[in-house]
Order: structure tokens, then sequence, then C-alpha cells
């Protein structure tokens, strides 16, 4: 088959990187997603690699490596290139600002004060609400799990909500 009659002659690309694409181009993609972690990147590095592979064909001749090795080699440089872009901007955009560290005592405030609310709820009121809040289950699911009716789920549940409502306004 000659390079005029083949498929990707059209498409103005040459069979030889067709062929080094289509061997190399999954494995490449696997390794540059695991340094960089973003899909998209790792799809902008691997055709960098290649045209950096077509770009310098001739030199590539001269090393003894195999083309799949010295591919990886040129992706990893790539990315590593790429990942200190990424840095050196982060560096630039974040404002250098010394600002105190928030303080975590209001939300160590909060979960007290509802663990003393939660406390004053009878054991069967506390287990419905942590089986619905907490656990994220269904009145039904509570009901099944408790061994209880589904209005008596109902029932304690509105009446803790009362409970904490009112005890929350009396503080």
């Amino acid at each position: 088959m000659t390079t005029a009659s083949h498929p990707c002659a059209a498409s103005g690309r040459i069979p030889a990187l067709d062929e080094l694409m289509a061997e190399n181009f999954g494995p490449l993609l696997t390794f540059v997603e695991r340094l960089v972690v973003d899909h998209h990147l790792a799809e902008d590095i691997v055709q960098e690699t290649f045209i950096h592979a077509w770009q310098n064909r001739a030199r590539r001749r001269l090393i003894e490596v195999p083309i799949c090795d010295w591919l990886m080699t040129v992706a990893r440089d790539l990315a590593v290139a790429s990942l200190r872009e990424v840095a050196v901007g982060r560096e630039r955009t974040e404002p250098e600002v010394d600002a105190a560290q928030p303080d975590h005592a209001d939300a160590a405030v909060a979960a007290a004060e509802a663990v003393s609310m939660l406390r004053r709820l009878s054991v069967e009121h506390r287990a419905v609400l942590l089986h619905t809040y907490l656990a994220g289950r269904t009145t039904h699911q509570t009901a099944r799990a408790l061994g209880v009716p589904v209005r008596t789920v109902r029932s304690r549940h509105q009446d803790a909500l009362h409970t904490l409502r009112t005890s929350r306004q009396a503080a």
C-alpha cells in the first residue's frame, strides 16, 4: 500500500505515525494519567509526545532505546514540565496574605451543644434521629431496623424535633 492509497492519507497523516500512535497511545495515556491525574491534560501530553517524536524522528534513529521506552521518557518529561507550570501558576495567583487560620472553637461548641441536646431525648427518640439523619435511612428503613411500625417512627421523629427546637429556644 502506498502512502497515497493509505486510509490516513486524506487526513494528511503518515502511516508510520499512525502505526506508532496505534501501538503506543493507550499505554502512554495510562502512564501519563497516573502522573498528572487529569485525563484531559494527559491526552494533551500524549499528543505532544507524538508531535515531539515526529519532529525528532531523524535524531531518534541514532538512539538505541526501544521506541516505546523513548516515548515514555518523553511523555514523563513533558508531564513533569506541565506539573511544574501548574505549580508555578498557582504560586503566582495565590495571594500572600497572613490570614489567621480558621478557629474551630465555634464548631466544637456547636458539637457539644448538639450532644447535650441529644442527651435530653429518650433512647427511642435519639435512635430514630440517628437512623434518619446520620445513617440517611428512610422512615420505612428505620422502622425495619428498629422493629417498630412506620407510624411510631414518624411520631418519634416529630416529637424529637419538637423537643430539640424547644430546648434550643430555651437555651
